[in-house]
């Protein structure tokens, strides 16, 4: 018997312990392959991170199902003993309270955190420790001021944790996870770096090409539903107007409403950018007060369907969104 899986066996019997028997042991779990790493992800781009770098090596399974809003999602009994069961689970501490919670209670010694891997953003779009300035870095500084307030919007020193939205952060935090999924199965070690070093080579001709294509436009602006997008707006030299903050479930002021507007007019915007997994009206309302259209601008944090898209197709049509958006050459 493989050494590595030992653990793995006592994790699953406290897994059924510290979840009150409801949370003993999940259909997937029990189904599990042997001979792969079990990963739990937190949502979908640390799934599509996790699945690239881990290849045929490693089992993942999501938390949230496609078309589900992360933010607040409540976990089930089983989901629970997902997380207390799984050989690693990679999150984003303070994105998803209940997800923090199951990792603190039943696996913190298994738990990658992808935000200690490079400083957040802060909420209003500046890096939180004002040293990364947009670009690719910081590789494997662990911990950060504000630490754990990710997408707790309204709490002083809040911070955005919507790092996957610039290409090169995402390449980053992949490389610190082939270190710690080596660290699990190191038999496979070399697998997992050559995966990441392939992915990030993939990252990085994405990067250029929203560099490329976002480099001359006729507006630099972009009004979106909620501010999600300060990693992507950071990195490429745009600005966002958002007409709720952090959090895509606050209803916005009539007065914050009455702003944008004012400030989509004053921009000269002909697209009011709504997404998939939240409600298009309020954006609807105000395209409809300043002349411009709709479109979608996926902030990833979710699939919205199980469609064959992924990270790449959606980055790229976002892309595309925004070129046509701000009158792009």
């Amino acid at each position: 018997m493989n050494n590595r899986r030992v653990p793995r066996t006592l994790a699953a019997a406290s897994a059924a312990l510290l979840t009150l028997g409801a949370a003993a042991c999940s259909d997937s779990q029990a189904d599990a392959d042997p001979q792969r790493v079990d990963v739990v992800a937190a949502f979908y781009p640390l799934q599509f991170l996790t699945q690239q770098i881990g290849g045929d090596t490693v089992t993942v399974s999501n938390l949230v199902k496609p078309g589900a809003e992360p933010h607040d999602i409540e976990l089930s009994p089983s989901q629970v003993g997902d997380v207390a069961g799984a050989e690693l689970i990679v999150y984003l501490k303070g994105f998803q309270p209940q997800v923090d919670d199951a990792v603190q209670q039943n696996s913190a010694d298994r738990a990658f955190d992808v935000a200690t891997v490079e400083p957040l953003l802060d909420a209003t779009g500046d890096d939180h420790d004002h040293g990364h300035e947009g670009e690719a870095g910081h590789e494997g500084e662990a911990g950060h001021e504000g630490e754990g307030e990710a997408g707790h919007e309204g709490e002083a020193g809040t911070t955005d944790p919507h790092l996957w939205l610039d290409p090169t952060r995402l390449a980053t935090v992949g490389d610190q996870l082939a270190d710690r999924l080596a660290q699990a199965d190191p038999e496979h070690a070399d697998g997992y770096t050559a995966r990441a070093k392939d992915l990030r080579t993939k990252l990085e001709q994405l990067d250029a090409e929203f560099t490329a294509g976002l480099k001359t436009c006729q507006r630099r602006e972009i009004v979106v539903s909620h501010t999600a997008f300060g990693y992507l707006t950071t990195r490429y030299q745009l600005e966002q107007i958002g007409i709720t903050g952090l959090s895509p479930e606050h209803e916005p002021s009539p007065q914050r409403l009455a702003e944008v507007i004012e400030e989509a007019k004053e921009h000269q915007a002909t697209t009011i950018f709504f997404e998939t997994l939240v409600s298009p009206k309020v954006a609807e309302t105000i395209a409809a007060q300043v002349g411009a259209e709709t479109a979608v601008l996926d902030p990833l944090e979710g699939l919205s369907a199980d469609n064959g898209e992924d990270y790449f197709s959606v980055m790229r049509t976002n892309l595309a969104n925004l070129q046509k958006a701000l009158g792009c050459s």
